[in-house]
């Protein structure tokens, strides 16, 4: 199981359990850790995640927060955690308090549906009043949930986070902006779009009351043809591809001497490595050939320019990787979700891949 599967499943259990959960503790045994579990860290190891973590801030004396996910003996990580049904607004106290004084670069602040996730990109050393990311566990997006995978055990490095958590940050105060354009337009909303059809002379009260009726009623017309638009579109490309894939069935049935079968677990492994690669390159650049000996991911469909291989149809499954001499460096893997821990080695075999020297 990948890990969106993991992250959906998830959702889907705690909209099952939730009413059975009548304490903070159980929505932590039922919740969090399996969330934390997921993100590949192991909850039962001290030296890797610690609960209850404690530490003096200030004047107050052993303080505790819920976890403190460690690295290199620090934590890295800080989790405070809620009942299931408490709002997460005005809990963040506790969590201020412990970023001061922590070398962690990152807070969580959950009721184990709702996560919202903290840095300091406005001030170092001070958490920032607003979360970078935010989701819901029941309705995850999946650009959120690709967002959550730079937090996987196997791929988390600070830096690269913090420079995108900033842009995140931003384009969720941007959204928020226009969302709240979209639902009331401001004056200054309205009065940029009068003056570019307005031309009967100056924009009265009137006037400007009038087309703030006229531009909210256009908003939701746009809006609404956009969807639409997306809806038919989606519906023609499924149309294409589903014509498309009879007709490579057709063809392979009737090659009688064909005995490839590209199996789901193949695609999903694909489909991973497209996830890492594809703030590298477009995905439309990343291309698979299957083969009754392994299942090869390419570059620009070009048999010369292999990312990677899976050997995925045998007793034991292997990740390959080929070195500058083209040869194979194996690596054996137990689920799919091990490729993760090879997102590096994947970024290197592709920069050689673009600068030629393949």
């Amino acid at each position: 199981m990948d890990f969106k599967d993991q992250i959906c499943q998830l959702g889907e259990r705690t909209a099952k359990l939730k009413e059975q959960l009548l304490t903070e503790e159980a929505t932590k045994n039922a919740f969090i850790m399996p969330f934390l579990q997921i993100l590949g860290y192991d909850v039962f190891n001290p030296m890797e995640v610690v609960p209850e973590f404690i530490s003096d801030v200030g004047i107050k004396k052993g303080e505790k927060i819920d976890y403190a996910i460690m690295k290199e003996g620090e934590p890295t990580i800080l989790v405070e955690c809620k009942h299931w049904q408490q709002k997460l607004d005005n809990h963040d106290s506790q969590l201020v308090r412990y970023f001061h004084v922590s070398k962690a670069r990152f807070g969580i602040l959950t009721n184990g549906i709702q996560y919202r996730f903290f840095s300091d990109l406005v001030a170092p050393n001070k958490m920032d009043e607003k979360p970078f990311l935010e989701f819901n566990l029941s309705e995850i997006k999946d650009a959120q949930i690709e967002e959550l995978k730079k937090f996987h055990k196997s791929v988390f490095d600070v830096n690269s986070i913090v420079n995108t958590a900033s842009e995140l940050k931003l384009m969720g105060e941007l959204r928020q902006a226009i969302h709240q354009e979209f639902v009331n337009p401001s004056t200054e909303f309205v009065k940029y779009f009068a003056k570019k059809v307005y031309t009967n002379g100056v924009l009265t009260a009137k006037v400007m009351e009038q087309f703030e009726v006229l531009t909210k009623r256009s908003l939701q017309f746009y809006v609404s043809d956009l969807i639409t638009d997306r809806l038919k579109n989606a519906l023609d490309k499924q149309d294409a591809v589903t014509a498309a894939v009879a007709e490579e069935a057709s063809v392979s049935t009737a090659s009688e001497d064909s005995k490839i079968e590209t199996t789901q677990e193949e695609l999903e492994g694909f489909m991973i490595v497209k996830s890492i690669l594809r703030e590298i390159v477009p995905v439309n650049r990343i291309h698979y050939r299957d083969s009754q000996s392994y299942f090869a991911i390419l570059l620009d469909d070009n048999n010369r320019k292999t990312i990677c291989r899976l050997y995925l149809n045998r007793s034991k499954k292997y990740f390959v990787m080929l070195n500058e001499a083209k040869q194979e460096q194996k690596h054996e893997i137990e689920t799919l979700d091990d490729i993760f821990s090879h997102a590096n080695g994947l970024k290197e075999v592709l920069g050689r891949l673009l600068e030629g020297n393949g």
